[in-house]
């Protein structure tokens, strides 16, 4: 789409990503305009929930600029940006959305033609993709599904807990290996996703189990075990009965 200017957010670092791209400006080096630039203190402080909400709301594609492997200015927040930007890749691969709309970058203070080039490549990639809400039906849906299941507490707990399952271990000294690690999260994230897609699709209208299976393409029965989990935790409820067959809707979640 040569005529398509893609809408750009990129979130960059106090102290070596802004720097750099503030240098690339001083410089008058030239990157596209079509960026945003939100300064955050420290990369490892952008949360998953950040990225994809952008994406829910229209955003084309985001960045996360951080100082080097090794420079951190808080140690390791960079490598924790590393471990939430992987999970909010797999989130959106779950949720259909190409993964390639967001982009994990390391850029020092002293790399404003680094800053460039990297928002030059980015912009490019994705404006061949096109724009966000025109990638397929149901999309921006999807998209907000899959920040809910960000945000559940389930799935934090583990993105924050990551390096102490399996370095250090749990209370009883056992550690996860990280094939286990990345095994058990896969499974947390696939069922947070489709229950936060349940909610999503029931919020307005009350559905049946077979409607909601047919519109997510899942078979009814998985269907019907989170819909009974949701409803346990009073996330969903029964709405009425229509030819004996009961459509459910949601009544609360994330928000």
């Amino acid at each position: 789409m040569p005529d398509f200017e893609p809408k750009i957010l990129a979130f960059a670092c106090n102290w070596c990503s802004y720097a750099g791209a503030d240098l690339a400006g001083v410089s008058r080096i030239q990157y596209p305009p079509n960026i945003r630039i939100v300064r955050v203190m420290c990369s490892g402080r952008v949360d998953p929930t950040f990225i994809l909400d952008a994406l829910a709301k229209g955003v084309d594609g985001v960045m996360v600029l951080g100082c080097h492997p090794g420079d951190c200015h808080y140690i390791s927040g960079n490598l924790l940006a590393e471990k939430k930007v992987r999970w909010a890749k797999e989130l959106l691969n779950k949720a259909g959305v190409n993964p390639h709309r967001l982009k994990l970058e390391w850029i020092s203070a002293s790399e404003g033609e680094r800053f460039a080039k990297t928002t030059r490549e980015f912009t490019e990639q994705v404006r061949k993709l096109g724009p966000i809400a025109q990638e397929r039906e149901g999309i921006l849906s999807d998209l907000q599904a899959a920040r809910n299941s960000a945000a559940a507490s389930r799935v934090r707990i583990l993105v924050g807990k990551e390096n102490v399952l399996c370095e250090d271990g749990n209370v009883y000294g056992d550690k996860m290996s990280q094939e286990e690690f990345d095994s058990f999260m896969d499974s947390v994230l696939e069922d947070e996703l489709v229950r936060e897609r349940i909610m999503v699709l029931t919020k307005d209208d009350a559905l049946s189990v077979k409607e909601i299976a047919k519109r997510i393409k899942l078979p009814s029965q998985d269907v019907g075990r989170h819909v009974m989990w949701l409803r346990q935790r009073g996330k969903m409820a029964l709405a009425r009965i229509e030819e004996r067959s009961p459509l459910y809707v949601s009544v609360g979640g994330s928000p």
